[in-house]
């Protein structure tokens, strides 16, 4: 059996599409983690992706794009195995 790989799906432009793709990550047997540059959209399609992320139990941080937000980035990105950048 393979080894479990830590994943970190970071929210940049498109952040909708990241938590989709975050949530289809789960299915996987490796551990998943969200980083949000900024603040999460409101609206239907981002509560259906938070709910089922919520449900999978998977850890999320909001970045203020202040002074400490890219060094607390870099250790996320340096903490996990993979990184998605949508």
């Amino acid at each position: 059996m393979a080894e479990q790989k830590r994943i970190l799906m970071v929210a940049v432009e498109k952040p909708v599409e990241a938590l989709r793709m975050a949530s289809g990550l789960t299915l996987l047997d490796d551990a998943v983690g969200i980083a949000v540059w900024g603040k999460l959209p409101e609206g239907p399609q981002a509560a259906e992706q938070l709910e089922a992320l919520e449900f999978a139990d998977v850890p999320m941080v909001e970045l203020d794009p202040g002074e400490d937000a890219l060094a607390k980035l870099a250790r996320q990105i340096m903490d996990n195995d993979v990184v998605y950048c949508v």
